[in-house]
Parts: C-alpha cells; sequence; structure tokens
C-alpha cells in the first residue's frame, strides 16, 4: 500500500492533491500543458500504479493544465516523428511502459472522472478510459502521435477507440488522422457533457461529490465491473500491438 505524501510531489509531469477522498491528477509541462514525450510516459505508468494502491484515494479526477490537454501534434507526413530506426533495447523500456501504463489506469479500482481541458492530440485514449468523461467546449480527439505520425497504433489505441467507437469508425480515425470535435465526440460516445472551460472541473467535482454518496464498495466493484472487459482485450492485444509498433519502429523509411 502506498500514501499520498509518498507519490504526491516525486513526478515532474504530474500534479496531485486530494481533498475528502477526491484526488485530482493534473497533466502538465513546466505548468503549462502536457507536451508528450517519454517523460510522462514513464511517469504515468508508475503514477497510476501508486494511484492504485492507495486506500486513502476514494474517486480520481484527471485532467490536464491550461487550454490544451496533450499535445504537440506530430508532423503529418510521417518523417520526423520517429528521429531515428529504433534498436529493440531502445524499444525494450517503451514495449514494458506501455503495457503497463493503460493496465495501471485500468486498475485503479475507484471510479475516474476525465475532465478534458481541451485538444488531446498525443494519448487521448488515456482520459477517454475514464468512467465519466467531460470535456471543455474547445476539445478536440486526435491520434496524431501513431500513424499519422509514422508510428503503427499499437500500443493500446488499437484496442481504445474501436472499441469505444466501433471497428470501422475506429479504423477510419486511426489511420486518417482524423480530428473530431467536441460535438463530434459525444455524438460517437467518446464524452458525456461538454462544457465552458471554467465550468469543466467543477463539474467534474460535482460528479465526484455524487458518487461518494454511495459506499466505497459499490464504487470499487463496480469500476471493476464496467472495465473488465477492456482489460481483457488489454491483456490480449496490448503487448501484441506494442511489438509491431517497435517492429515497424525499426525500419528506417524511405
Amino acid at each position: 500500500m502506498t500514501k499520498l505524501s509518498e507519490y504526491a510531489d516525486k513526478y515532474q509531469t504530474i500534479k496531485m492533491k486530494r481533498q475528502d477522498g477526491i484526488l485530482e491528477v493534473k497533466l502538465h509541462t513546466n505548468d503549462g500543458p502536457l507536451h508528450w514525450s517519454l517523460l510522462p510516459h514513464g511517469e504515468l505508468e508508475r503514477a497510476f500504479y501508486e494511484i492504485g494502491h492507495d486506500p486513502e484515494n476514494e474517486v480520481m479526477i484527471l485532467t490536464g493544465s491550461g487550454e490544451v490537454f496533450s499535445g504537440p501534434p506530430c508532423p503529418p507526413n510521417g518523417h520526423n516523428h520517429v528521429s531515428h530506426p529504433v534498436t529493440a533495447m531502445e524499444w525494450d523500456k517503451i514495449y514494458w511502459e506501455g503495457k503497463h501504463l493503460l493496465m495501471n489506469l485500468l486498475n485503479i479500482e475507484i471510479p475516474i472522472i476525465g475532465a478534458i481541458n481541451g485538444p488531446a492530440l498525443r494519448h487521448s485514449e488515456i482520459p477517454l478510459l475514464s468512467d465519466i468523461v467531460l470535456a471543455s467546449d474547445n476539445t478536440t480527439i486526435q491520434d496524431s502521435a501513431h500513424f499519422a505520425g509514422g508510428l503503427v497504433p499499437g500500443d493500446g489505441v488499437h484496442i481504445v477507440f474501436p472499441h469505444l467507437m466501433g471497428i470501422n469508425r475506429g479504423r477510419y480515425f486511426l489511420l486518417t488522422g482524423q480530428t473530431l470535435s467536441a460535438q463530434e465526440a459525444k455524438e460517437i460516445g467518446l464524452i458525456s457533457e461538454i462544457l465552458p472551460a471554467d465550468k469543466l472541473l467543477p463539474r467534474a467535482y460535482e460528479h465526484a461529490q455524487f458518487l461518494m454518496q454511495r459506499s466505497p464498495l459499490l464504487r470499487r466493484y463496480s469500476r471493476t465491473l464496467l472495465t473488465q472487459e477492456l482489460k481483457q482485450k488489454m491483456q490480449n492485444l496490448l503487448g501484441y500491438g506494442l511489438a509491431l509498433e517497435g517492429l515497424a519502429a525499426s525500419h528506417k523509411s524511405t
């Protein structure tokens, strides 16, 4: 088991605070919007594990900083995202972290509220795995980091988006680099509420306080039940997708 005091301040890209059992997890880079890199890739894997092992966390709110949830978008030509062919040993660390990042998130046995505070252009699958997903009205959803950016969409997006959107829309989204507006994302079912930016976090806390009125076992077991199908798919397909992503990344583009 872990305690908040042991992990709240140890990460460079994650701020955490907790009041009355509600843990707020805010992603950032130097106090601004999260600039995706290998740093948050590793930190989120470890942070989700520690959050899930802290019995004093009752409900979690996941959000970002500023007017962007995650970025920047990758170059659309697919040539600049991977600067050089990776070796097996270089990919092994990414493979290991990638296998555990989403599973550690799904293994958090408390309800999670995603409050997407703006464009989620890199790894938008992370907030979309929340149980209740809210978004600001300037939010857009894209997977710019994988196929459109020169990588096989193999580190969980190949599971999450077809699961949430339907297999044909999910494949279209991943292979075309489609950017969805908040309204389009709501119509598809990726998010449930669209709010002005200044109303987003207060609304997330409203949901959190409603959930806190239920018993701890009711909250935990409901979360466990409602994530089981996704966890089974991750167990079966996540490692395979990461292996293919690494194999393709080891090949020099022509």
